[in-house]
């Protein structure tokens, strides 16, 4: 039986919630979405927690930076690795092994800051070892959802995996937020720990899942070059892939220097700093969920500028606002527009590329992830010399002109609609 057949498909008349929840009643898919869950809801705390000690210790916005761009340069130059692993081994194993990692690298953490022993290079030191861990399993976590309910059901499955993950940019922070308030550090530390122990577990019952017969034919440079050569003879995927990363790496790194608006600009402190954090998590579930409750025929490029203009428009009025809870709202919203444009962008290319370099192609969409945080370096580095909202006012304008000349310049890109639109016919 074909896999797309496995499972029945929400009807176009079903209710958006419907189609948005279809992938939940494969068992398999459950299982690996309760472990997502729980491993990024314990690094949405993380992403709180280090940062918040980093500038304890230094009181420096440029700090910040260094700490996301230590996680970010690995992040970014191994995850072509990570991608031709995915499509050479056991994809659930590989997913297993990297979270071990990253266990142990938070354990240590929590070790040195307990015995009051933590010094700045130690979460440096720290975030580049979680930047390699991040790589190897990222790229298997987005294909095996693919291998466990395929082609049809992928916009709706990868759509929630994606409303769950940045439901936990909601709890998390806010969560770690209060946690550090009211009971400390080191208990916020153990809730991750816990969470990520948790998100162990569930990904170990899964079942395995063979790699593609293909990869393992070649050797693994090889397969790691073919990737690239995959995005040169489909440049269409190639402007994809840019398109959705340039906003990423021009405005989204403004989330990593949160604590120094939190702190110096409106003086709200820890508390101030998980509510503002789960104020943009939650404007990235809205996003996300709209889109996984959308038929997968609809037109995907309008919505895609008018969501990336909309988040840069209101980020710069974020950065302009005196009042805090005003910027709360304003965060969100700006957050609604960017899981919208970034949604319907990584969907569209996992609906048009073949099965067997999905896990390479994933690792490129990895930069979705890192480039936020390599750009929180220069982010940091202006904002230290400027401030906080005019560095992100700035970079919210840039990332407006860049997506408009993408738009102007790309008649593939223009072509989007048409592209995804034969993918699904060719597997219907």
């Amino acid at each position: 039986m074909n896999r797309d057949a496995r499972h029945p498909s929400a009807t176009h008349a079903d209710p958006g919630w419907r189609r948005a929840t279809q992938a939940l009643s494969n068992t398999e898919f459950r299982r690996v979405f309760v472990g997502n869950m729980a491993f990024f809801l314990g690094m949405g705390g993380q992403s709180v927690v280090r940062p918040w000690i980093a500038y304890e210790l230094t009181d420096s916005p440029f700090a910040l930076g260094i700490i996301a761009g230590g996680m970010a340069i690995p992040m970014f130059f191994l995850s072509p690795l990570g991608g031709a692993l995915a499509d050479r081994v056991e994809r659930r194993g590989l997913i297993v092994f990297a979270q071990l990692l990253a266990i142990a690298t938070e354990a240590a953490i929590l070790g040195l800051y307990a015995t009051d022993r933590i010094e700045f290079w130690h979460l440096v030191v720290a975030s580049a070892f979680l930047g390699t861990c991040f790589p190897l399993m990222m790229p298997a976590r987005t294909a095996i959802i693919f291998d466990l309910v395929g082609r049809r059901e992928a916009g709706g499955a990868v759509g929630l995996n994606m409303t769950g993950v940045n439901a936990t940019r909601v709890i998390g922070p806010a969560g770690a937020g209060l946690t550090i308030a009211q009971w400390g550090v080191v208990n916020a530390y153990l809730v991750g720990l816990g969470l990520y122990a948790v998100a162990l577990i569930s990904m170990m019952t899964v079942r395995r899942l063979p790699p593609p017969a293909t990869a393992v034919r070649v050797p693994l440079l090889q397969n790691m070059t073919d990737g690239f050569r995959y995005l040169n003879k489909d440049r269409f995927v190639a402007v994809l892939l840019l398109f959705g990363l340039v906003p990423q790496f021009l405005a989204m790194p403004f989330m990593n220097i949160m604590p120094a608006f939190a702190e110096d600009v409106w003086h709200v402190g820890a508390d101030g700093f998980g509510i503002l954090s789960a104020a943009t998590g939650l404007g990235a579930v809205t996003g996300s969920f709209y889109v996984a409750g959308r038929r997968q025929e609809a037109r995907r490029l309008p919505m895609m500028m008018a969501s990336v203009i909309a988040f840069g428009a209101l980020l710069i009025a974020f950065s302009a606002s005196p009042w805090f809870w005003p910027a709360v709202l304003l965060s969100a919203l700006a957050n609604v527009g960017a899981s919208i444009f970034s949604t319907l962008n990584n969907v569209a290319i996992q609906l048009v590329i073949p099965d067997d370099v999905r896990g390479r192609v994933s690792s490129f969409l990895m930069m979705s992830v890192s480039l936020p945080l390599l750009g929180a370096l220069p982010m940091g580095w202006v904002a230290e010399q400027i401030g906080p909202p005019l560095a992100v006012a700035g970079a919210a304008a840039v990332a407006i002109v860049a997506a408009a000349g993408f738009y102007v310049a790309s008649p593939k890109l223009r072509g989007l609609d048409d592209r995804v639109r034969a993918a699904l016919d060719a597997h219907s």
